[in-house]
């Protein structure tokens, strides 16, 4: 027995409500970035893409842009690029040109970085790991990129070494050391307080490309916490790293306020208008819950704080 289907004809329904991002995540393509003299470096990046959508259409009519998004990607990418952020940003330009019905296209791309560097007391050869962030937005005003990264590094809580330092001055006090043998010896010994691991991530947008070396950016990151860590360690590194994190302990806002001053102190040149995204978030070792802090804002807002001329 057969039944026959009901004659329903498609509509485009009334639209009302637009939105601002429809598209698709998650496009692994290879990107390869020129290096004078050198070999490029080759990432395997991942974009996520979207177009903005207004009320009086119904959709992006996916699988027909899935075809566009693709082969926009593939071209953008085939070529060898100096910039990641200049990838997405004539990517997000091909895809604003290609959807007539658009007023903002967005490609944003992470990808991991590897780089050679040496441990710091023994001297071996290793390997560092940064997280690549780039993004771009193009409208018909121009477009705007970003560039910047998240590094792993190591963080000492201030509060838990200053009672560590308490119950040692303590402890001295009490084997009779004098005052200024107590000072003296902490001020070369710095107490045990609980370490985590630390995430900072730094990204400066501008208009058009932006001025910075990723390499600053990653550098800035990474000397943001109370140490930097290595993949391989050998004990000298080992205690090179703790102490180095012990003697200058900091809380996340700590770390926060170190990545702003080095944005500022590295790239003087930026325009006020450049727009600065700092995060720090610690993986707490004594406490379940973790500790963030985080700011977005432009480079000239942050001069002015920084120099002591805001008038927050």
């Amino acid at each position: 027995m057969s039944h026959q289907l009901p004659d329903v004809q498609a509509t485009q329904p009334d639209v009302a409500v637009g939105l601002s991002q429809v598209g698709v995540t998650g496009v692994e393509k290879l990107v390869k970035l020129a290096r004078k003299d050198k070999r490029p470096i080759v990432l395997m990046a991942e974009f996520d893409v979207f177009v903005d959508l207004p009320g009086g259409r119904k959709g992006i009519d996916m699988s027909r842009n899935m075809e566009v998004i693709d082969e926009i990607l593939e071209e953008t990418t085939e070529t060898e690029a100096y910039r990641v952020e200049d990838v997405c940003g004539e990517a997000a330009e091909r895809l604003l040109s290609k959807h007539d019905y658009t007023s903002t296209a967005e490609v944003e791309m992470t990808a991991d970085l590897v780089t050679k560097e040496q441990t710091p007391a023994s001297g071996k050869p290793t390997q560092n790991t940064a997280t690549i962030i780039a993004s771009a937005t193009a409208t018909d005003d121009g477009t705007h990129e970003e560039i910047g990264a998240e590094v792993t590094g190591m963080t000492v809580c201030p509060c838990s070494q200053g009672m560590s330092e308490s119950r040692a001055r303590e402890k001295l006090q009490d084997l009779d050391v004098d005052r200024e043998t107590i000072d003296e010896f902490l001020d070369a010994v710095p107490q045990p307080g609980h370490s985590q691991r630390g995430h900072a991530t730094l990204t400066i947008t501008s208009n058009g490309d932006p001025d910075v070396d990723l390499g600053d950016i990653i550098d800035i990151a990474r000397d943001a916490m109370s140490a930097r860590i290595y993949n391989m360690a050998k004990r000298p590194d080992e205690d090179h790293m703790t102490f180095a994190a012990h003697s200058d302990a900091k809380f996340v806002e700590d770390c926060v306020r170190a990545l702003a001053e080095g944005a500022v102190e590295e790239f003087d040149h930026l325009a006020d208008e450049a727009v600065v995204y700092i995060r720090q978030s610690n993986d707490e070792s004594i406490h379940q819950h973790n500790a963030h802090a985080e700011r977005e804002v432009t480079m000239g807002q942050l001069r002015a704080e920084l120099s002591g001329t805001s008038d927050q």
